[in-house]
Parts: structure tokens; C-alpha cells; sequence
């Protein structure tokens, strides 16, 4: 049976009355359990445990606590800043930014000195730059130690620091030399030479570099973390294996919030009217577009009026193009995040995605053709020849159309790329919108021309 950890401590709380007990029973569970746990207790029962609980206990708890500003807020700015202060500069940055500003400065302002100059250096960063995402739980030793030397400064530095498996090393002017496994130094022999066992090839990245130009370089990189420095060269944090997977994440979720011209922090903690503000520039140009394309609809009338079967099959048309648009659109900005890549590359990324357009639209525009058929035939009533001629016509409208979205959807990208304007903004929904244009004109042009003015259905 699967024992439910969440519940267990919530009766604890709920029935355990004498404080030493309560304390010592908690002792058994995980941080993160009790941190879920309290989201689940009353007000009332949540002050009981901030009580009894050491505030060092307290901090953990609250590292795991995703909207922690409300339990926060339960506490006094002095006792709230205290356990801030047990918390690693990181995780403390994480915490304060859920907080309003001025509660936000009550706190740092209260904080010890070393904790405050880490959290307020953290708070210096932009949000893009890599700066803010380090932390400063880690073991550093000077190049010039001996083995066991080393190994006697990484015993005094565990017990501060978490991330011990790569250990830092600095030179006499303290700037970053290389890394240490801790493998390597437990097994090293004491009369070896400490620059024997040092890696002075490992990957870094600066301080003040943009997270979106510098996150592929260190995903390449399987380490469990990565130093960050500052421009002289010295060790100003590092990132974290966990912290790179929460890069990636955001970053995804930045650039899907993007092709829908809206941005990452547009969420259920977004007031209304802002988010309108920001969905509504796109909304009206996407507006007129979508005018443009009801108004070339309109030029077809005629077609409609003479084969109203047509009509039927537009979304088919319409559908399939936007959806190579948006695949042809999701490589290319992948493609485009290497800053490196050339002309000739984009070239043959531009005719690659034309060639599987073509690949693609011939294979479904068979299939369209010979189960459209079909259907027309049998449940449109017209004759064999009358069926398969419009069939003909769809599956042919889908090969253009597809062709055509992938061109579309790789070239505005690669425009807006050249010019600076992020393709992941400018993008998803003007593509959306071309392709919609490109497959009305495409589908209702080969209409009138294939089937009333050649063939005369």
C-alpha cells in the first residue's frame, strides 16, 4: 500500500497537541512533504507550526512552496527575513520576487549582511541575463593546495554548501583555473599533484550574457553545473543542472507564449486589464488581416454561386496549410537560436522545408483525391467524372497551399531574424494569417479556373 505522506502530517498536526512531540514527529517527513501539507492547514494551524518549528526548518519548507507569498506574509517582516535568510541567495531571490515591492525591500533591508549583499547582487540582474538564475552554493579551493589540503577545505565547506560533486578552482588572483570531480579527489593519492586531477577545459558562461543565447551551449553540456563568471574572470555563481532545466522549461514555455503574440508571464497571477493590453496590439492587426481574407473570400462569390460543393472542402485547405506553416515555423526559430548559423544554412533549411512541403502535400493530396472522390460521388451525387475532377482540385489546392505555407512559414522568420525582431514574437500569428490568404486564393483560384472555366461543371 502507498503510504500518502501529505495526509499523514496533516493529522499529525491536526491531533498532536503537545509541541516537543509535534517537532520530533515532523522530523521524519521531507520538507517538501510538510511544504505541501501546510497549503492544506488553516491559518490558525499554520502559526501553531510556524511556532514550534526552528526557522532554519522553516526556510526549507518554504523553498518548496511554489506561491509562497501568502505564507510569507503570515509571518513578521523580522521573522520573515530571518528565514529568508536561511534560505540559499537563489532560492531567497525566488521567494521575494512573489512579494509586492515594498514588502519585498522591508525584507532585504531586514536580512543578516552576508545573505543581504548575496540576494540584493541577485536582484541586480535582469531576468534574460544568466546572472539571475546562479546560485552561490558551491565549494571553491585555491590551485595552489595540496591534496589533502584540498580534501580538508572541502570538509569545512560541505557543511555550508549542498553542490559538492564539482568543486571550483580559482588561481592566486582568484579567478576561475578549472574544476575538480569529487571522485577524482577522493581517489587521488596524497603526494599527487593537485594540477594533475584539475580540468582547466570546462565549460562557463558570463555573468551578464543573455540566457536565451547561452542556454543550447550549456544543454550540450551534461554537468551537473556550469560556473558563471564575471567579465574579469572570477567566479561569480554557478548554475545548477536543476536550474539548466528550468531554463529550458521557461524558455519554451516563453517561446510557445510567443507564437501566440502574447508573452510568458501572461497567467493566472496577470490582472486582467494587463493581460488584455498585451493580447489586444496583435489582436487588432491579426483583425485586419482577417478582413483582408474574408474580402478575397468575397472575390469568389461567383465560384460558390455556380459549385457551392466547393465551399465544403475550404477548411480542409485552410487547416492543412496552417499546420506546415507551424511546423515549418517551429524548426526554423530552433534552427535560428544557433547565432552561428549562415546564409548557405539557411538556404538549404529554406529549400528542406519546401521539399517536404512538396513530399507531404503529394501524399495527402493523393489521399484527398481518391477518398474525396468517393464521397462526392456517393454522397454528393455527382457523376464519377464531376466527383474526382473536384477531388482533383482539392488534392492539388493542398499541394500548392503546402508548398506555399512552407516557404511562408520558414522565409518570415529568417526576415524578421535579419531585421532583430524575434521571430518567436513577430511570427506565429502574421504566418497564420498569410497561409489562411495563401490557401483561399490558392483553392478558390483552381476552382474557377480547373472546374468552370476548363471543364465547365
Amino acid at each position: 500500500m502507498i503510504r500518502d505522506y501529505v495526509k499523514e502530517i496533516v493529522k499529525i498536526i491536526r491531533s498532536t497537541k503537545d509541541a516537543d512531540k509535534l517537532k520530533d514527529l515532523l522530523s521524519d517527513y521531507h520538507e517538501k512533504d510538510i511544504a505541501e501539507a501546510i497549503t492544506q492547514l488553516s491559518g490558525q494551524e499554520r502559526a501553531k507550526l510556524y511556532n514550534i518549528l526552528d526557522i532554519q526548518t522553516v526556510a526549507e519548507i518554504f523553498s518548496y512552496i511554489d506561491d509562497v507569498q501568502k505564507y510569507l506574509e503570515e509571518l513578521t517582516i523580522d521573522k520573515a527575513a530571518k528565514v529568508v535568510s536561511y534560505m540559499d541567495a537563489d532560492d531567497a531571490v525566488d521567494v521575494l520576487d512573489d512579494l509586492s515591492e515594498n514588502k519585498k525591500n522591508e525584507i532585504v533591508n531586514n536580512l543578516d549582511e552576508v545573505t543581504g549583499k548575496d540576494v540584493r547582487k541577485l536582484l541586480s540582474y535582469e531576468e534574460d541575463e544568466i546572472g539571475s538564475w546562479m546560485t552561490n552554493n558551491y565549494v571553491s579551493i585555491t590551485d595552489d593546495l595540496t591534496i589533502r589540503g584540498a580534501m580538508s577545505e572541502l570538509v569545512r565547506q560541505a557543511g555550508k554548501h549542498d553542490n559538492i560533486s564539482t568543486i571550483y578552482v580559482v588561481d592566486k588572483d582568484g579567478k576561475f583555473a578549472g574544476t575538480i570531480e569529487l571522485k577524482d579527489l577522493i581517489i587521488a593519492r596524497e603526494n599527487d599533484n593537485l594540477s594533475d586531477i584539475i580540468s582547466s577545459s570546462y565549460p562557463y558562461v558570463f555573468e551578464k550574457e543573455k540566457v536565451s543565447d547561452c542556454i543550447e551551449k550549456i544543454t550540450e553540456y551534461e554537468e551537473d553545473s556550469i560556473p558563471v563568471l564575471t567579465m574579469e574572470g572570477r567566479i561569480a555563481g554557478i548554475v545548477t543542472s536543476t536550474d539548466i532545466v528550468e531554463m529550458v522549461d521557461d524558455a519554451m514555455g516563453d517561446d510557445y507564449a510567443k507564437l501566440a503574440g502574447l508573452t510568458s508571464e501572461d497567467d493566472l497571477k496577470e490582472k486582467t486589464f494587463v493581460s488584455i493590453k498585451k493580447r489586444l496590439p496583435w489582436l487588432i492587426i491579426l483583425l485586419f488581416l482577417g478582413m483582408a481574407v474574408s474580402s478575397v473570400v468575397g472575390m469568389f462569390e461567383s465560384v460558390v454561386a455556380i459549385l457551392p460543393v466547393v465551399i465544403c472542402f475550404q477548411s480542409l485547405v485552410l487547416d492543412m496549410a496552417g499546420n506546415v506553416g507551424t511546423q515549418s515555423l517551429a524548426v526554423t526559430i530552433r534552427v535560428l537560436m544557433d547565432e552561428n548559423i549562415d546564409a548557405k544554412k539557411k538556404m538549404a533549411l529554406l529549400f528542406k522545408e519546401m521539399k517536404i512541403g512538396l513530399l507531404n502535400g503529394a501524399s495527402l493530396g493523393l489521399m484527398t483525391f481518391v477518398i474525396l472522390g468517393f464521397y462526392i460521388h456517393f454522397f454528393k451525387k455527382y457523376v464519377w467524372m464531376s466527383a474526382f475532377l473536384i477531388s482533383g482540385c482539392v488534392g492539388i489546392s493542398l499541394v500548392v497551399a503546402m508548398v506555399i505555407s512552407s516557404l511562408v512559414g520558414t522565409i518570415i522568420p529568417m526576415f524578421f531574424h535579419k531585421v532583430h525582431i524575434d521571430p518567436a514574437v513577430a511570427s506565429g500569428p502574421l504566418i497564420t494569417t498569410i497561409n489562411d490568404l495563401v490557401a483561399v486564393v490558392t483553392y478558390y483560384g483552381l476552382a474557377r479556373l480547373l472546374l468552370i472555366n476548363i471543364f465547365h461543371i
